[in-house]
Parts: structure tokens; C-alpha cells; sequence
């Protein structure tokens, strides 16, 4: 057998010469039968064919959302004949998306042949945003269909034209699609803030600035959970009308100052002695981020906080939320980057702050955060 050799290093390397090994055919027909090696071989197996199947999986998660199954088999169980009529399916077609749902743990199938909701079913209902999310994911899915593509660059995505507003638009952004964005933000905006809020404890702030706040959903939250802390939003124009009836419908007008303009080209509003970017770093890439945490320093005064809060890639140890799923949905969008804590910790450095805080994230698919201060 031929000896490993690392590449950097030129010596031996057990872990590529076990690699080696166990990528040989002959190999795996020989583990698959011994005793002692016979249920890790089975394990990988599983684990594999689960990868492949990965993307079936999540369209049949896609299809029981768009028939509205889920929902409807909360009110009990029902059998596929009852609920094929005006879904467009046969009641056979029906009953083996039921039988899917059930193997992905969705639903369970009763010995009396119906169907009902599970408990991650019924969870899946409860999380604010998560049904729009996997409507809108058709998009991405689409866009992941060639993979090398996304990755290469080499074609426009959907992504990349259902966001608009990461490529620079300032004023001009049809109002549809800003409601788009907004209602799917703001949907899921609330187990975000939920996380962010109980990772940075906003003690001592006196006025909180939400840089690209979209429909208001974390001024709301922070609202809701500090009475006396005055609060401002600064986003797009185009964005603002659905801040506004949000922030009306709450009762916060009063407490929550709206500010129009683009980060790109226009200065941050001064005041505020904390300024918080919510899901907005990994819109953009390098450059943008960099000017925009610019901003951000000359807007605060000294001693003044800033607060990070996203989904973030796991840098030196891979996170599957932020190093696969967003990893790929940032590239697919065009513009922006997943980036790790350590990432964006250095480049808030490079802006002049200090005093990096880097909490351990609770949820990290919904999001991770970061803290820094302004140095006097």
C-alpha cells in the first residue's frame, strides 16, 4: 500500500492514509460485514443517502405548505381522500405526499390509515415567518440547482433579482418589492430579536438606532422589553410606509423616530448611543460593510455601542446554518458574504472599535451576535 503523504507538510498523514482507506470499494464491502465495523458502516450509509436526499426533503416540506396541509390537519386527522379534493391531487398522489411527510417526521400515520400533525409539525406552525420562508426558499432552490454555477458566479440568479435594494438602490425600489422584503423580514425578525435580546442585555442604553430596520420588528421588540429607552429606525424610503403602520399599529409612533435615507450616500443620524445592524452585514460585501461600520463609529459618541446580530458562518470550527445554508444564499443573492464572529470582529477593529463581545449564540440558525464600543 502506498504511504499518505501530507501536502503541506510532505510527512506521513494518518488521517489522509485512513481516507484513503476507507474511500476504497473493497474496503467499504468489508466493513459492511464485519461485526465491529458493521453499524458505523451502516451509520455512514444512512448518513450519505441523507445528504442525497436532502433536496427531496425540502420539497416535500415545500408542498405540504403550499396545500396548506399542515394547517389543516391541526383542526385532527384525516385520511388522503379526505383531504385530495381542491389540492389538485388524486387521493393516491395525496397519500404518498402524506406518507413523505410522515418519514420526515412532519406527520404521523394512525394504524386506521389517516394522518395526523406531529409535535415538530405543530412547532414548525409556531415559528413566526418560517411558512413564508419556505414559500420564498423555491426561489433559492431554484438558483441551487446548479451549484457550481452560484459558486462560479458565471450566471444571474433569481436571488440576486428578488433583492434589489443589496445592489444599491436608494429611493427607486418598486414599492412591491419592498413589501416583499419587508413582510418576510419582519415575519421572522421576531425569534431574531427574541435571541439577540436575551444574548445583549441593552442595560444603560438611553437611545437605540436600528440601522436597515426594515418594518420596525426589532424597534418593536426592544420597545417591548425596555419601556424608557427611546428608539429610531433608519432604512430606504421605500421601506419606511410599512415601518411606520407597524410602529402606528403598536402604539409606538411616539417612541420611534423614522429616518429615511441610504447608509451608501447619506450620514447616519447622531443621537443614538447605541446603533444596532440587524441580518444587514451579510447583505453586502467587503467594501460595503467596511464604509457602512464607518458610519456607524462617526454616528456614536464615545463610549457608545454597536450591536451585530446574524446569522454567522462557524470560521475555524463549520457551522452548518451559517457555512451551508446562508453561506450559499448570501453568494446567491450576489452580493453578500456569511461571515464568521472572528470575521466581523475584525472588521469592526478595523473601524476603530474595541471591547469586541462575542455571546454565545442560543439558536444559531436564527442568528448570532456581537458587541463593541466606541473607545472614548
Amino acid at each position: 500500500m502506498a504511504t499518505r503523504v501530507d501536502g503541506a507538510t510532505g510527512g506521513f498523514s494518518p488521517a489522509a492514509w485512513i481516507a484513503g482507506l476507507v474511500a476504497r470499494p473493497g474496503f467499504q464491502r468489508i466493513a459492511a460485514r464485519m461485526p465491529l465495523s458493521r453499524g458505523i458502516a451502516r451509520r455512514e450509509g444512512a448518513a450519505l443517502f441523507d445528504l442525497l436526499q436532502g433536496f427531496a426533503k425540502s420539497q416535500v416540506l415545500l408542498a405540504l405548505v403550499e396545500l396548506d396541509l399542515l394547517r389543516r390537519l391541526l383542526r385532527g386527522p384525516a385520511a388522503p381522500a379526505d383531504l385530495a379534493p381542491g389540492s389538485g391531487l388524486t387521493p393516491e398522489r395525496m397519500a404518498i405526499l402524506l406518507q413523505a411527510g410522515a418519514a420526515i417526521g412532519l406527520l404521523r400515520r394512525r394504524r386506521d390509515g389517516r394522518f395526523r400533525l406531529s409535535r415538530r409539525g405543530a412547532a414548525l406552525l409556531g415559528v413566526p415567518g418560517l411558512e413564508l420562508m419556505i414559500r420564498h426558499n423555491a426561489v433559492f432552490y431554484r438558483d441551487m440547482s446548479d451549484p457550481v454555477a452560484v459558486l462560479a458566479g458565471s450566471r444571474e440568479t433569481e436571488l440576486a433579482r428578488f433583492w434589489p435594494y443589496v445592489l444599491g438602490a436608494t429611493g427607486d425600489v418598486p414599492p412591491e418589492t419592498a413589501a416583499a422584503y419587508s413582510e418576510l423580514m419582519a415575519q421572522s425578525q421576531a425569534l431574531v430579536a427574541e435571541d439577540t435580546l436575551d444574548m445583549v442585555p441593552l442595560r444603560g442604553v438611553r437611545h437605540l438606532l436600528d440601522v436597515g430596520g426594515g418594518a420596525g420588528a426589532f424597534v418593536a421588540a426592544v420597545a417591548a422589553r425596555y419601556p424608557r429607552m427611546q428608539l429610531g429606525l433608519f432604512d430606504l424610503p421605500a421601506v419606511l410606509p410599512a415601518a411606520e403602520a407597524r410602529l402606528a399599529a403598536a402604539n409606538l409612533s411616539a417612541r420611534v423616530t423614522c429616518h429615511a435615507g441610504s447608509f451608501r450616500r447619506d450620514p447616519l443620524p447622531a443621537g443614538a448611543d447605541a446603533i444596532s445592524l440587524v441580518r444587514v452585514l451579510y447583505d453586502h460585501d467587503d467594501a460595503t460593510v467596511a464604509a457602512l461600520l464607518g458610519a456607524v463609529f462617526a454616528a456614536l459618541p464615545a463610549g457608545g455601542r454597536l450591536i451585530v446580530a446574524e446569522p454567522m458562518a462557524g470560521g475555524a470550527v463549520p457551522e452548518p446554518a451559517g457555512d451551508v445554508y446562508f453561506a450559499f444564499y448570501t453568494m446567491a443573492m450576489g452580493t453578500g458574504q456569511a461571515r464568521s464572529a472572528a470575521r466581523i470582529a475584525d472588521m469592526c477593529r478595523a473601524a476603530g472599535f474595541a471591547d469586541v463581545q462575542i455571546p454565545r449564540a442560543r439558536r444559531p440558525y436564527i442568528t448570532g451576535a456581537l458587541t463593541c464600543v466606541k473607545p472614548a
